[in-house]
């Protein structure tokens, strides 16, 4: 029965839009031309419309008119992205690329891996992450080991800072509105000659309010301050070399609760973060740009400090500190021989995590957990052929060995084939992969959970799809099937032993349509279904769907230019029922979320060409919902603000 409803629209979307295809002009190749360019598929600049993996772009036009100010923000609607925030502005917030853990997606930021090494699931949390100075973000879907290593399972988000470019511009923003928040931006970017820069500087505070909802009586307001630096500087040496130095620092304090639901309010619960980032890559082509060669040295760390005292509902104090970091270092050689281009690269990671935890209860005791300092490194090495045969049939085929020093070594592949049939404007694609995932140090090497025999978590994944551009482009739409399957994960023995015994599989559909029905009207479009299941033997939860992943979620996006100087955007998300549980309980019940319908407004004005005036309205209607069980989501929020260019 779900096959024939995955495989019905998907022979129907085959047969109707090719005949539909028809009546637009034969002269379909020039789409080859207008594709945008993407760089995360292949680790390699090519047309959007040769890859054969499922990639999505959010470009800066886009996340202009969206006026968001977090990247969690610009991604809650993109197709097979999933997502849940626990509570008030500042607290955790995850994305799942299809239905896959967190943990098993990778994040960049200008090519550093963000995931945190001090944090068990090694997650990346997008509560800091604001989207000044972005210039795109492009998501990759499915296994991705083959290029980039441990954490790809689900697959990639790569987000791409501004490149400075002509005269110098400067900018100055500031808005404000609900739950007494404000924000505010500042930076200049531009080039000299053969140098180019560009340098950014955000503060957001907000009083919040309390992450453990209101409905369940909660009052205290849990509110967040944050500030980031981003910069990227370069220089071209020639023609032939240039040099790229990108810095990122961050640093956070966050109001948090103990849990959702009732008596979860805590006033001395307190977060703080820190995070800094840095990487400098070089670029040298030799050869009459036969051979291109990139390489680079990155160094990533995130501090994270967790305190609070005893209250009328918790008879307890603690204090936690996780201090982790990382080191990686990558060289990468391009041949482009005939109509093949040659991909093989080395890289080298090395982790170093260290932590410390105090628990005092008077009623439970005391409990201390130091976590001595320890290190971990990894040594891949990758092959990649790419394809190009008379611009119809492109394929990418790579193989991946990585040498870790604790569980010893892992093969990783993956191939990646695409046609396009010019004449209609259709494309079919497929893809095979495996990818892998390095247990954590704390996994590693915990007094109390660890298990130095851990092996990696593995994954097999493999996608079929159609792409169909009409109208010379100013329409496409593209329909995908999909099927993962995870082993060996993490899970835990009678002792509390981190052990490898967890299976999962997530299978399911994604549609998009995107649409330019005038020059000042872009209508958006996406549907993702996701069976997401637990298939872990000595689960009780076997055969059940995975926690807080709905089946159904739909995201639309109308963006209206107009007077030449104005726009308007509206976006609407639905969010299907999803399975949680009730932690609060014991024996732990299993819940169901129910279904959400977000609508969001944003606009902007420019006054003149240095001022512009814009807005926002986040949950028009004032919808209730929990991403997670008993904790709070905003309700409707107004946000007015102010832009100089000059």
């Amino acid at each position: 029965m779900y096959l024939k409803k995955i495989l019905l629209p998907l022979a129907v979307f085959i047969l109707f839009f090719p005949i539909l295809s028809a009546a637009q002009q034969s002269d379909s190749s020039k789409i080859f031309h207008m594709s945008e360019i993407v760089v995360t598929a292949t680790k390699t600049k090519i047309p959007a419309i040769e890859a054969a993996s499922s990639i999505t772009v959010i470009d800066s036009t886009e996340i202009a008119a969206l006026n968001k100010r977090s990247v969690f923000g610009l991604l809650k609607d993109q197709y097979g992205v999933s997502f849940t925030q626990q509570g008030a502005p500042g607290s955790l917030s995850y994305v799942y690329l299809r239905g896959a853990d967190p943990g098993q997606t990778l994040v960049l930021l200008d090519g550093i891996a963000l995931n945190m090494t001090n944090d068990p699931d090694n997650t990346y949390d997008f509560a800091n992450l604001p989207v000044e100075n972005i210039e795109r973000i492009e998501i990759l879907r499915g296994p991705q080991s083959t290029l980039y290593g441990s954490n790809a399972l689900g697959g990639v988000i790569n987000i791409i800072t501004r490149e400075g470019s002509g005269k110098p511009k400067f900018f100055l923003s500031a808005d404000g509105g609900s739950y007494n928040s404000y924000n505010a931006d500042a930076g200049f970017d531009g080039s000299l000659d053969k140098f180019n820069y560009s340098l950014t500087y955000s503060r957001f505070k907000s009083d919040g309010f309390s992450s453990a909802s209101s409905k369940y009586g909660n009052t205290e307001k849990d509110g967040t301050s944050n500030y980031n630096i981003s910069s990227r500087f370069g220089e071209t040496f020639s023609s032939n070399f240039n040099l790229n130095f990108f810095a990122h620092f961050t640093k956070a304090q966050t109001a948090l609760d103990q849990h959702g639901g009732f008596e979860g309010d805590d006033p001395t619960f307190v977060y703080n973060t820190e995070e800094q980032s840095y990487r400098t890559v070089g670029e040298l082509s030799l050869l009459g740009g036969i051979w291109d060669q990139t390489f680079s040295v990155s160094f990533y760390r995130n501090v994270r400090k967790y305190n609070f005292d005893s209250t009328l509902f918790n008879p307890a104090s603690s204090n936690s500190l996780y201090d982790g970091n990382k080191i990686d270092l990558n060289w990468q050689n391009n041949l482009k021989l005939s109509n093949n281009l040659i991909s093989l690269g080395v890289d080298e990671e090395k982790e170093i995590a260290i932590s410390d935890y105090f628990y005092n209860s008077s009623v439970y005791g005391n409990f201390n957990s130091i976590f001595p300092q320890n290190n971990a490194t990894t040594f891949g090495i990758y092959i990649q052929d790419q394809l190009n045969e008379g611009k119809s049939f492109f394929s990418s085929f790579g193989v991946r060995y990585d040498k870790h020093s604790r569980f010893g070594s892992v093969i990783t592949y993956r191939i990646a084939p695409a046609y396009i049939f010019w004449k209609t404007g259709t494309k079919i694609k497929a893809t095979f992969g495996t990818g892998f995932k390095a247990p954590s140090l704390f996994y590693l090497f915990d007094p109390a959970y660890g298990n130095i025999n851990l092996k990696p978590e593995k994954s097999t994944g493999w996608d079929v799809g159609v792409e169909q551009f009409l109208f010379q482009d100013k329409l496409d739409a593209g329909l995908n099937y999909f099927d993962n399957s995870f082993t060996d994960l993490f899970g835990f023995d009678n002792n509390f032993r981190t052990i490898n015994v967890d299976k999962a599989e997530t299978k399911g559909v994604e549609f998009y349509v995107s649409a330019k029905l005038t020059e000042n009207i872009d209508l958006k479009f996406n549907y993702t279904y996701t069976d997401a299941k637990d298939l872990s033997n000595n689960s009780p939860d076997k055969n059940l769907p995975l926690l807080r992943r709905p089946k159904n979620k739909l995201g639309f996006n109308a963006d209206y230019n107009f007077l030449e100087k104005a726009n308007a955007n509206i976006e609407i998300i639905y969010v299907g029922e999803r399975d949680d549980k009730d932690f609060n309980l014991y024996p732990v019940p299993r819940v169901k979320l129910p279904d959400y319908t977000l609508v969001n407004l944003s606009a902007s004005y420019n006054f003149t060409k240095v001022v512009q005036f814009y807005g926002r309205i986040d949950n028009l209607f004032n919808k209730y919902y929990e991403d997670v069980l008993g904790y709070a989501t905003p309700g409707q929020s107004e946000y007015l603000g102010i832009k100089l260019d000059f």
